[in-house]
C-alpha cells in the first residue's frame, strides 16, 4: 500500500512540476586542438613535445597577450590517449590543472579496429557530456584530441551507422559553410567553404575552436580554424598549410 501511495505522489509532483528541457548545458565554446607530433604509440617526438611546451606559453597560456583563453578560463581540459595526455601535461601545469580522461588514455595506443572502437566510445559520452551535463553551461573545454577522432572520413566510412568522430557527433557539417581567412584589416572574413571531413595526418598546427551562440544549441553557431604561428623561442615550430607535408628536421625522431 505504501508503494502504491509512493508511486501516486510521484506521479502527481511529475505533473505539478515544470518539465526541464533536454538540452540547457551547452558550453559558451570548445577549443580543440590535436596532440602533438609523435615518436610512436607511447610517446611525443622532439617536435610534438616543443609543441606541447609551446602552447602552454603561447595560444593556451594563462597570461600570454597570444592565448586563446586567458581572458575566458577552461572549466576543463580534456584528453583521450597517452598523446593527447602528454601534449596536455605542460599545458595543465600551467594552469595547475588536473586532465579529464578516460583509462583509456592511460594504455598504449593500437591502430586497429578494437581501439579506435574504444575512442569511439569516448567521443560519444564526452559529446553527451559536454551537451548535457550542466557543469558546461556557459562555459569554455579545452580539448586536447587524436585528429582521427576529431573528423576522419576513413574511421566513418569504417563504422558505418555509428557516430564516431566530434565531426558527427558535433553535427559539424550543419554548421552554416564559411571559414575564416585573414584579410587585410587584420579581421577575419568570411568566405564559403565548409568544415573538412578529415583532419590531415600531416597537420598538427591548428586549431578548431567552436562557438555556441545558445545555451540550448545542438549545432555551434560557427567553426573557427586558427592556424598556429608561434613566436620566440618557438618560432622553429613547423607551420604547413593544411593537408601539406609537414616539414620536420632531421633527427627529430618524428613518424
Amino acid at each position: 500500500m505504501a508503494i502504491r501511495a509512493a508511486a501516486l505522489l510521484l506521479a502527481l509532483a511529475a505533473m505539478i512540476l515544470p518539465a526541464v528541457p533536454a538540452a540547457e548545458a551547452a558550453p559558451k565554446r570548445l577549443v580543440i586542438v590535436r596532440h602533438g607530433e609523435k615518436a610512436g604509440p607511447l610517446a611525443l617526438c622532439s617536435v610534438g613535445k616543443e609543441r606541447a611546451r609551446a602552447l602552454a606559453a603561447q595560444y593556451l597560456s594563462p597570461t600570454s597577450s597570444m592565448s586563446l583563453i586567458a581572458k575566458d578560463p577552461p572549466a576543463a581540459i580534456l584528453v583521450m590517449t597517452l598523446h593527447t595526455l602528454e601534449t596536455a601535461r605542460p599545458i595543465l601545469k600551467a594552469w595547475n590543472m588536473r586532465p579529464v580522461a578516460p583509462s583509456i588514455a592511460y594504455e598504449p595506443i593500437k591502430n586497429d579496429r578494437h581501439f579506435n572502437a574504444k575512442l569511439n566510445k569516448v567521443n560519444r559520452d564526452v559529446v553527451a557530456d559536454l551537451l548535457d551535463n550542466p557543469r558546461w553551461h556557459g562555459r569554455t573545454v579545452l580539448m586536447v584530441w587524436e585528429h582521427f577522432h576529431i573528423a576522419s572520413a576513413a574511421l566513418e566510412a569504417e563504422f558505418p551507422g555509428e557516430q564516431a568522430t566530434l565531426r558527427q557527433l558535433l553535427r559539424l557539417a550543419e554548421i552554416p559553410p564559411w571559414k575564416v581567412v585573414n584579410a587585410p584589416n587584420g579581421r577575419p572574413t568570411l568566405l564559403p567553404g565548409g568544415v573538412p571531413d578529415t583532419w590531415p595526418d600531416s597537420n598538427f598546427n591548428f586549431f578548431w575552436v567552436l562557438d555556441y551562440d545558445r545555451d540550448d544549441a545542438r549545432v555551434p553557431a560557427r567553426l573557427t580554424v586558427i592556424r598556429q604561428n608561434f613566436q620566440p623561442p618557438f618560432a622553429a615550430l613547423p607551420s604547413n598549410d593544411w593537408g601539406a607535408r609537414e616539414p620536420l628536421p632531421a633527427g627529430s625522431g618524428c613518424n
